[in-house]
């Protein structure tokens, strides 16, 4: 499904950055995971080049906020100013990891959650690999938690 919807908005995507990292499982807390994917925190300047990382994360595809060219950001998706202020930062991990739990028909892509485990069909590239690592998740929640107003 996600590599079908981005190959519908005619993306070239690079390999996995998750590919070599072990994936960590992760405990589902209501609507948060508590605990960081790797160990420590991220960081919020590589957060930021991620989310505006328009190959990579793919962010600004659907979302606005207080990112840089501002004339590519998408409508489809929540503006991201302020985010930090209306959610903690393990419900902001659970919508990264993988919106689709809270939100079973979002177009958001399930960015930690490999897609074999959803039954459909995924190019051989991305088969058992996430979208993107632990890591840059843990970089993309620490810079959205900065963004507080």
């Amino acid at each position: 499904m996600r590599v079908a919807f981005l190959a519908l908005m005619g993306l070239q995507l690079a390999a996995s950055p998750g590919a070599g990292e072990e994936r960590r499982s992760y405990v589902v807390t209501g609507d948060a995971i508590m605990q960081p994917l790797v160990g420590g925190k991220g960081d919020p300047a590589r957060g930021a080049a991620l989310i505006a990382d328009r190959q990579r994360s793919l962010c600004t595809l659907c979302h606005s906020g207080p990112f840089p060219d501002a004339h590519l950001h998408g409508t489809l998706a929540p503006d991201l100013t302020g985010v930090g202020a209306r959610l903690s930062e393990g419900q902001i991990r659970l919508r990264v990891v993988d919106m689709k739990r809270l939100v079973p028909n979002t177009i958001m892509p399930s960015y930690y959650r490999v897609a074999d485990e959803q039954g459909r069909r995924v190019a051989t590239v991305w088969r058992s690999k996430p979208i993107l690592g632990g890591a840059d998740i843990e970089d993309i929640v620490a810079y959205l938690k900065t963004l507080k107003g």
